[in-house]
C-alpha cells in the first residue's frame, strides 16, 4: 500500500511546525524520518496516523484520503506504534496485544487467539503473556506494542522511535522483523546507523520542512549532517557487510 503526504502544514499556538512536507513510501518500503529533536517528525507522523489533522494538505493510501476514512475501516489498514503510550488499567500483556484485533469484524476467538500467539512470538514476548503490563520494563513494553500492532495486521505501520528503551540487540531484532514483514513502514528514528542499516529512503526533517531525501548512502553526508545535526561525520564501512556506518564528534569551535 502506497502512502502519500502530500503538502502538509501543521500549525499550534500560531506556529507552523511542519509546512508544506511531502513525502511519498511505495509498497513495501521502508522509509526513514531523521531530523534533530523539535524539527516536526513526531508531528508529522501524528498526522499519517490520525492523532492530528493538518492545517493544509492531505495524507493519502493508494490515494484515498486517509482523513476522511472511518476510523475501523483507517485501522485495518494502518497501525502505529507513537513514542508515548499510557495505559490506566493493568491488563495482562496477553490483552494488550488482543487489542489489535478490534478493528477487524470477521473475527473468530480461534483465528485472534492464533494471530495474537503469532505476534507475542515475533517480537520475543510469548512468556510474558500472563504478566500485567505496567510492571514491564520499558523495553518489553515496547515490544508488547509492537506485537499488538502487527496483531492488527495491517498494510501501513508508522512508528516513532521504535528502538525507545531496547537494548542493541532488541535494536536490531525490532528493525529486522519490521524490514522482513513486508509492511509498507514509515518511521522515525534518531539513530541514525540503525536508520543506514535498515531503511530504503531517508527523509531529512529540519525546522518542520524536508531538506533532503535519498538513500541512506547518499544523504548521510558530513556537509548535511553538520549543517542539520551540528555534528561532524566521519563515514566508514562495516568490516565485513561493508554497509555505511558513521562516527560522529563535536563540530570544532568557530573563531
Amino acid at each position: 500500500m502506497r502512502v502519500g503526504i502530500e503538502d502538509v502544514t501543521v500549525e499550534a499556538a500560531g506556529r507552523r511546525l511542519v509546512e508544506d512536507v511531502r513525502l511519498t513510501v511505495e509498497p513495501g518500503a521502508f522509509v526513514g524520518l531523521v531530523g534533530p529533536n523539535g524539527s516536526g517528525k513526531s508531528t508529522l507522523l501524528r498526522c499519517v496516523y490520525r492523532a492530528l489533522r493538518p492545517a493544509a494538505g492531505m495524507v493519502r493510501l493508494d490515494g484515498d484520503d486517509l482523513h476522511a476514512m472511518d476510523a475501523r475501516a483507517a485501522a485495518r489498514l494502518l497501525a502505529a506504534l507513537p513514542q508515548e503510550s499510557s495505559a490506566e488499567f493493568d491488563y495482562t500483556v496477553a490483552e494488550v496485544v488482543a487489542m489489535g484485533r478490534t478493528p477487524h469484524r470477521d473475527r473468530t476467538a480461534a483465528a485472534d487467539r492464533e494471530i495474537r500467539e503469532r505476534a507475542m512470538a515475533r517480537t520475543g514476548v510469548a512468556h510474558l503473556a500472563d504478566r500485567g503490563f505496567l510492571a514491564l520494563s520499558g523495553g518489553e513494553k515496547q515490544r508488547v506494542l509492537m506485537a499488538r500492532a502487527l496483531a492488527q495486521q495491517p498494510r501501513v505501520l508508522v512508528l516513532d522511535e521504535p528502538t525507545n528503551h531496547l537494548d542493541i540487540a532488541h535494536q536490531l531484532d525490532v528493525l529486522s522483523l519490521v524490514r522482513d514483514s513486508g509492511l509498507t513502514v514509515l518511521a522515525a528514528l534518531h539513530d541514525l546507523n540503525l536508520a543506514a542499516a535498515h531503511c530504503d529512503l531517508l527523509y531529512v526533517v529540519c525546522e518542520g520542512r524536508i531538506v533532503a531525501c535519498g538513500p541512506p548512502h547518499d544523504v548521510l553526508r558530513p556537509q548535511l549532517l553538520a549543517e542539520v545535526f551540528g555534528v561532524r561525520a566521519h563515514r566508514v564501512r562495516h568490516p565485513e557487510t561493508g554497509a555505511l556506518r558513521l562516527l560522529f564528534d563535536l563540530l570544532p569551535p568557530t573563531t
